[in-house]
């Protein structure tokens, strides 16, 4: 193991391992922008490559990169422009840079009580966990094979992915993701769609700069009130405060760089790089953090793993990549997301005063019925309205 001033890096199993562990996040996302916004893959997926990497250099612990997930819902479901989409990677990449360059991050992280970032990191835990749910008993377009007898393919082989994590959880030498890795693809193979040979030529492919040219003034101005600042508060309360907050809990003697400051540099910078290479909005969200470290994540060799593989399924494959990344069934990573999801839940464990529990119980409700930015936004207003004395809940 490399060390310099409390960084490690480490490459064996089980680093490889906990770096796949946010696949459940970042493929359903970063697919469907690919597939649905006519996102470049080779652009989508270097860029996330490169974020996983020169995180894990400059940090020196496990650090994860997902899609910003109200633009990208967003962007799915309203079929958002790849101009819209980079537009507001743009917005987002200035304004989280000016949080962390003008220090206005420590302050909003000084006034943000500990109730709320619990509650925050316990929002996005079941919000993973449903997603997870979701995607392991609904339909999957990647198989050809939908049902077998009565029962769907998808709920069957969630099932037995559920099982068998459980099983391999603590399994350092037979790891739980890995199995879940090898089973999905081997799945996808025999059951999946019939494989087209061509989609799996091999070249080298670059990402063009700027690849979807410049984004008009209609399109930098529109997105701003219908993604731009629903991402905002969400971004700062979980890919920030919250991140921020587990990666000192997961590694406090490592994480002597991992700051509210430097996490909100670390995005903006990485924003307006997308920016230019055409990839998608990103940050260092919570709930990946929870799942790298749940399957064995512990250094800062899990990101260049990660950020490898996807470099180079990119550079290799390029636009093809869809090919290879259909083999892996929507339900394995909805056990991954399940799995994160409750990793990333029990962190509401060490609050004990019951207003404390109610401000984090409280947000849960908020974040199912509106969304996560109002549930921070709102929260952080009902812990300061509960700790009055006159107040019993």
């Amino acid at each position: 193991m490399a060390q310099e001033s409390g960084r490690s890096f480490r490459f064996d199993r089980m680093e490889l391992v906990g770096s796949l562990g946010d696949l459940g996040t970042m493929l359903p996302l970063a697919l469907g922008m690919i597939v649905l916004n006519q996102m470049h893959a080779t652009n989508v997926l270097v860029t996330v490559g490169l974020f996983y990497i020169l995180s894990g250099l400059y940090f020196g612990v496990p650090v994860a990169v997902q899609p910003m997930k109200v633009i990208a819902a967003y962007a799915i479901a309203a079929g958002m422009t790849p101009q819209q989409i980079v537009s507001s990677g743009l917005w987002m990449g200035v304004l989280v840079l000016l949080l962390g360059v003008t220090g206005l991050i420590g302050v909003i992280r000084r006034y943000t009580p500990k109730s709320a970032v619990r509650g925050i990191q316990l929002a996005v835990g079941v919000v993973l966990l449903i997603q997870g749910l979701k995607l392991m008993t609904g339909p999957d377009p990647n198989l050809a094979v939908q049902t077998i007898g009565p029962l769907s393919t998808g709920l069957l082989l969630g099932a037995v992915g559920l099982a068998l994590t459980l099983l391999l959880l603590e399994n350092k030498r037979l790891p739980a993701a890995l199995v879940l890795i090898v089973l999905g693809i081997a799945v996808g193979v025999l059951l999946g769609e019939p494989l087209d040979r061509e989609a799996f030529a091999w070249g080298f492919h670059l990402p063009r700069l700027v690849p979807y040219g410049w984004p008009g003034w209609d399109d930098l101005v529109w997105v701003v009130p219908v993604v731009v600042l629903p991402q905002l508060p969400m971004t700062i309360g979980n890919a920030i405060i919250s991140n921020t907050d587990l990666t000192r809990e997961y590694f406090p003697e490592k994480a002597d760089r991992v700051t509210n400051r430097s996490m909100s540099i670390s995005q903006g910078l990485a924003n307006l790089a997308s920016f230019f290479l055409g990839g998608i909005p990103m940050c260092h969200g919570a709930g990946g953090l929870a799942a790298h470290y749940r399957f064995g994540a512990r250094t800062a060799g899990n990101n260049l793993y990660i950020g490898g593989i996807f470099l180079v399924l990119a550079l290799v494959f390029g636009e093809n990549i869809m090919s290879v990344l259909r083999l892996l069934p929507l339900s394995i990573l909805g056990v991954l997301l399940t799995f994160s999801g409750l990793q990333l839940a029990l962190m509401i464990q060490d609050l004990q005063d019951r207003k404390d529990l109610f401000v984090a119980l409280f947000m849960l409700g908020l974040a199912l019925v509106f969304n996560l930015a109002v549930a921070f936004v709102v929260g952080i207003v009902a812990a300061y309205v509960v700790k009055s004395a006159r107040i019993s809940v």
